[in-house]
């Protein structure tokens, strides 16, 4: 059962909102203005709840076809209108930023002069339609499984060792050993990441951090509350040997978390997570400078979650997501339009206090495949 929002809470729905469409952060508030802040985890999951709908097959059908062109049809058919009204309020959004950022994008030919913030309005468009239609597939599925929650608290310290697999025809590295690392602290997280191919020449190294702007620190949520807003930094620098030459930049960028339970009751369980900035880099021939070595890049990522566990040590998340970046491993895809990002979904889990499991895949103009083992300092509790 959610509880009405704090200020702060109430303030992290407009930012979201701003980032993803007026007004969409605030479609499923019902609760009044007063406080108090949400409770403890524990309050919650003893609170009695109203029972939870049961699973119908027609509706769940209905929201693949035609569901996901009428996003919210499955739910009306079930009989929650007021899901369904929200659903199609967010899909009509969506494709309302997606024609007045895409038609003078294709009316101007993509014009350099006016092509970043139209990309902003078409991909925000974009990603509010699939996480739309996303929402509609989670709702019409839920009732049959009972919802995971967030961990009321993350470790202080992670590290994880892996492997990673990238098939990229234009290149001929392969394999790759991965490390990374997170320390937390309060409200600020620090994370670093090396991806080195052992006799191929290839590395890539990024370090940056975050700081949490809205919501509570990820090592004392102490609710069933994963919505958080956070300024992000980082510097990424990425070596092709045997091509001759080696990426550097500096990115920034803001990355919010919206649990979909404020929206509607049956999205309990399942998160959207949307971020934008931008990135700034150069390329170091290991010959002629070229004159086109310093650019900058639109960042923007939308992604589709749900919370794995809900009590006990197994708990984690998983996420379905679309990146715009095209200077990682997997590339981007040619369209229409232009290059595009990648696709992708990760997951990460803890089968007990301190050992868990990441993976990672990853779809564009090349495939990336990763599996990390991960040990907690201090456990997740």
């Amino acid at each position: 059962m959610t509880q009405p929002l704090c200020r702060g809470a109430r303030t992290l729905g407009v930012a979201l909102g701003v980032l993803l469409c007026p007004g969409g952060a605030w479609a499923g508030e019902e609760a009044p203005r007063a406080e108090p802040c949400p409770v403890p985890q524990e309050a919650l999951l003893s609170a009695p709840e109203a029972p939870r709908p049961a699973f119908q097959p027609v509706p769940a059908a209905l929201s693949v076809v035609p569901g996901l062109l009428f996003h919210g049809l499955g739910t009306w058919v079930e009989g929650d209108t007021q899901t369904s009204k929200r659903l199609f309020a967010l899909e009509g959004a969506g494709l309302g930023l997606l024609a007045v950022g895409g038609v003078p994008i294709a009316l101007t030919g993509a014009s350099r002069r006016t092509i970043g913030p139209l990309y902003l309005v078409a991909l925000s468009g974009a990603g509010l339609f699939s996480l739309s239609a996303a929402a509609n597939l989670y709702a019409a599925v839920a009732p049959a499984f009972p919802p995971g929650a967030p961990a009321p608290a993350l470790p202080p310290v992670e590290v994880e060792l892996g492997y990673q697999h990238v098939y990229d025809p234009a290149f001929d590295y392969r394999h790759f050993l991965s490390l990374g690392a997170t320390a937390r602290l309060s409200s600020v997280r620090l994370e670093g990441s090396v991806q080195w191919a052992p006799g191929e020449g290839n590395t890539r190294i990024r370090m940056g951090g975050a700081y949490r702007l809205l919501g509570a620190p990820e090592q004392a949520r102490g609710s069933a509350e994963g919505t958080a807003l956070d300024g992000e930094a980082a510097a990424v620098f990425h070596r092709f040997g045997p091509q001759g030459f080696a990426m550097g930049g500096v990115e920034a960028g803001v990355r919010g978390r919206y649990d979909m339970v404020r929206l509607s009751r049956r999205l309990e369980g399942s998160f959207a997570e949307v971020s934008a900035g931008m990135a700034f880099q150069g390329y170091s021939y290991f010959g002629p400078v070229s004159e086109d070595a310093l650019h900058e890049q639109l960042l923007f990522s939308f992604g589709y979650g749900v919370y794995l566990g809900r009590q006990g040590p197994v708990r984690g998340e998983a996420l379905l997501y679309y990146n715009h970046r095209k200077d990682d491993f997997p590339g981007g895809v040619k369209a229409a339009v232009g290059v595009l990002g990648f696709f992708g979904m990760r997951g990460r889990l803890f089968l007990s206090d301190r050992w868990g499991v990441s993976g990672d895949v990853q779809a564009g103009s090349a495939y990336v495949g990763r599996v990390s083992v991960v040990y907690a300092l201090g456990g997740e509790r």
